[in-house]
C-alpha cells in the first residue's frame, strides 16, 4: 500500500491544534489528568488534597487543595503553554526538585475539556475564578477567599470524539485513577489524601509520620507482615521501603511501587537490581513485590525523558544497580532461616535446624527429626477431626490396586510412605494442594462448582485497587464458588466458598485471589484465568507444612494423591514428591547383581 500523499506546502499549525497534539502526549486518559493536578497541588505545598470523580473521570474530575494558591493576575497565564513557576532558568533542568516543570499540564488539560479553576492566596481578601472551554479563557470573576486551589475538569475529550471512543469502561478508568491517587499517597505520607467516586468515599488516608505507616494504610497489615524492611545509604543516595519475604512471594507482580525522589516511576535497571538481589531465594514463577523509595541527588537523575514523567534516567546507572542489589541482599541476609517453613508461631522445628539436620548426615532419630507418626506430639489427641474427613468428596473411585503403607512424617512437613514397590517422600502441602486443585478443576470443567455458605460470614478489608477488582469480577468469582458482597468502604464480606476446599483463612484467600485477578487483563484464555484462581484456592486450603499428621491421615492423603495420577508438581510448579524404586534402592545399597 503506497504512503499517503502530502501537500508540498508547509504550514504552521493553528495554536488549538498544536495544544491538542501536545495533550495527546500528556493526557492519555482521565488518570493522567488526576496525576498532573495532584502534582501541581503537591508543588504548591498542599497538606490536604481531595479528588472527586464522576463516571470514571469522563464527566468530572475535581481536585481541591489547601496549597499556596495562584494570584489573580497569574491565573490566565497558568493556562499558557510552557508557563511555569517552577523553573527560572535552563540551568535548573539539571537539578529538578519539583514534581512538574514543563508548564504543559494545565494547557494540555484545558485544550481537551471544560475547566473551572477557583483559587486564593493567603494574602487575598477575595478569591478568583476562571472558566475555560477547549483551552479558551472565558470569564474571570470573584470567588470566596478559600486559600488553595480547586480545579474542575468536565467533559474530558468532548472535542476529540475519537480519543473518547478509545477510553475503557468506567470501572477500568476509575481503577487507573485510584492507582494514581494511591501512589501519590504512598509517595507523600505527610499529606492527607481523600478520593471519592460518584459521591462515595473510596479512599481516605490521613497524614502520617512515616512511609511505613502509609504503606500500612494503603496495603494493610497482612501485606506488611509478609515483608522485609530494606534500608541502605551511600554518598548521595539512600534506599528504604519494604519487600516481600521470599517465602511469602506470589505469582502476582503487584505491588511493584518504585519512587525515585518521591516520583512514581519505572526503571529497568532498578527492577533488574531488585530481581538479582533476590537471587535464588524466589521460587520458580514467583515475582518480587515491593514498595521502595530511592532518593538521589537531583543532579544524578534526569526526569525529562518521558512526556508523562513515568520514566527516569540515572546518571550512574551501574553504581545505582550495584547499590540496590546489595541493599536487597543485605535485607535478606537472615531470610535463609525461613527457607522452607514460616515458623514464627509454628509448632514445627526451626527450618534452618531442620535443614541442617537433614543435610549434615546426623544418624539419630532425635537429631534428624525423623519419628514414626504414631509417636508424634500428644497435641494430636486434642486436635479436631481430620481435615481430610471433611475434604473427601468421593468425586472419583479410590485406587484399590496400589498398596500404600504409611511409614511416618519428617519435620511435620514430609510424608514417608511405600507406594507399591516405591519409597516416596512427599511434601504434604504441595501434594494436598494438587489433590484439591484437581477436584476443583473437574467441577469447573463440568460447570458444577457447588458452594458451601459460611456459618459466620467473614468481613475483609481491601485496598482501593483490590476493592475495584472485586467489583469488576464479582460475578466471575461467584461462578468459581467464591461469594463476596460489598460491606462498606473498601470492605467485603465472604459469604461462601467452593465445596471441598475445607477450612480456610478467608482474608488470605480473597487477597491472594485478587492478586490473580490483577493478571487477568493480560491472559486471554478463560481456562488459564480460572486455573490461577483455583490454584490459589487449593493452596490456601491445603494442609500446611508444620502440621503433625497421624498414620491414617498420611495414608488417606497419599492415596488421594495416587488417585490423581501421582503428579510431580503442585499447580504452582513446586515439587510434590521424591520417589525411589526398589531397583534404585538396590543400586544405592550395592545390592544389584546379588543372588
Amino acid at each position: 500500500m503506497p504512503a499517503a500523499r502530502c501537500s508540498p506546502t508547509i504550514r504552521v499549525l493553528p495554536a488549538d491544534v498544536v495544544s491538542r497534539i501536545a495533550a495527546g502526549e500528556v493526557i492519555e486518559r482521565p488518570a493522567a489528568v488526576v496525576k498532573e493536578l495532584i502534582e501541581n497541588s503537591l508543588d504548591a505545598g498542599s497538606r490536604h488534597i481531595t479528588v472527586d470523580i464522576r463516571d470514571g473521570g469522563t464527566s468530572l474530575i475535581r481536585v481541591t487543595d489547601d496549597g499556596q494558591g495562584i494570584t489573580r493576575s497569574d491565573i490566565p497565564l497558568a493556562f499558557e503553554r510552557h508557563a511555569t513557576s517552577k523553573l527560572t532558568s535552563d540551568a535548573e533542568l539539571t537539578s529538578i526538585g519539583t514534581m512538574g516543570f514543563r508548564g504543559e499540564a494545565l494547557p494540555s488539560i484545558a485544550s481537551v475539556s471544560k475547566v473551572l479553576v477557583a483559587t486564593a492566596t493567603n494574602e487575598d481578601l477575595v478569591g478568583a475564578q476562571l472558566s475555560l472551554i477547549g483551552g479558551v479563557p472565558q470569564q474571570l470573576v470573584d470567588a470566596p477567599a478559600v486559600i488553595g486551589t480547586k480545579i474542575e475538569v468536565s467533559d474530558l475529550f468532548y472535542n476529540q470524539p475519537a480519543r473518547k471512543k478509545f477510553l475503557k469502561s468506567i470501572p477500568t478508568e476509575f481503577s487507573h485513577i485510584s492507582t494514581v491517587v494511591q501512589q501519590a499517597a504512598l509517595a507523600w505520607p505527610f499529606v492527607h489524601f481523600r478520593l471519592t467516586h460518584n459521591g462515595q468515599e473510596v479512599l481516605n488516608h490521613a497524614a502520617v509520620a512515616s512511609d511505613r505507616d502509609r504503606i500500612l494504610q494503603v496495603y494493610r497489615q497482612p501485606f506488611l507482615e509478609r515483608t522485609v524492611e530494606v534500608r541502605g545509604r551511600i554518598a548521595g543516595c539512600t534506599i528504604s521501603g519494604v519487600m516481600i519475604d521470599p517465602v511469602q512471594a506470589r505469582s502476582s507482580r503487584a505491588p511493584q511501587d518504585l519512587f525515585v525522589n518521591r516520583r512514581p516511576v519505572r526503571n529497568a535497571a532498578v527492577f533488574h537490581a531488585v530481581s538479582e538481589g533476590y537471587g535464588s531465594l524466589l521460587a520458580k514463577g514467583h515475582h518480587p513485590t515491593y514498595v521502595l523509595f530511592l532518593d538521589l541527588d537531583p543532579e544524578r537523575i534526569d526526569v525529562n525523558v518521558h512526556p508523562a514523567k513515568r520514566e527516569v534516567r540515572l546518571a550512574d546507572q551501574e553504581g545505582i544497580h550495584r547499590f540496590v542489589r546489595q541493599s536487597v541482599r543485605h535485607a535478606f541476609s537472615g531470610v535463609e532461616r525461613k527457607a522452607v517453613l514460616r515458623l514464627a508461631d509454628d509448632p514445627a522445628t526451626a527450618a534452618a535446624t531442620a535443614m541442617a539436620s537433614f543435610t549434615d548426615g546426623s544418624s539419630s532419630s532425635a537429631s534428624s527429626g525423623w519419628r514414626p507418626a504414631e509417636q508424634a506430639d500428644q497435641r494430636l489427641a486434642s486436635m479436631p477431626d481430620s481435615l481430610f474427613a471433611a475434604e473427601r468428596t468421593g468425586a472419583y473411585p479410590a485406587s484399590k490396586d496400589v498398596t500404600i503403607t504409611p511409614l511416618g512424617q519428617m519435620h511435620q512437613t514430609y510424608l514417608i510412605a511405600q507406594v507399591g514397590l516405591e519409597l516416596h517422600v512427599i511434601d504434604q502441602h504441595t501434594a494436598h494442594e494438587r489433590v484439591l486443585f484437581q477436584r476443583l478443576w473437574r467441577r469447573w470443567m463440568a460447570r458444577d462448582m457447588a458452594i458451601q455458605p459460611l456459618l459466620i460470614p467473614e468481613p475483609i478489608d481491601l485496598t482501593v485497587a483490590q476493592y475495584t477488582l472485586m467489583q469488576k469480577y464479582a460475578k466471575d468469582l461467584e461462578l468459581l464458588g467464591l461469594v463476596l458482597e460489598p460491606f462498606g468502604t473498601n470492605t467485603v464480606v465472604l459469604r461462601a466458598v467452593p465445596v471441598g476446599v475445607g477450612p480456610v483463612d478467608g482474608a488470605s484467600v480473597v487477597r491472594n485471589v485478587l492478586e490473580d485477578l490483577a493478571e487477568w487483563a493480560s491472559v486471554s484464555s478463560v481456562d488459564a484465568r480460572v486455573q490461577a484462581v483455583l490454584a490459589t484456592l487449593a493452596c490456601k486450603s491445603a494442609v500446611q507444612a508444620g502440621r503433625p499428621m497421624a498414620l491414617p491421615e498420611i495414608e488417606q492423603l497419599v492415596r488421594d494423591w495416587v488417585d490423581e495420577g501421582v503428579m510431580s508438581t503442585c499447580p504452582h510448579g513446586r515439587r510434590t514428591a521424591f520417589r525411589l524404586s526398589a531397583d534404585e534402592l538396590d543400586t544405592l545399597f550395592g545390592r544389584t547383581g546379588w543372588s
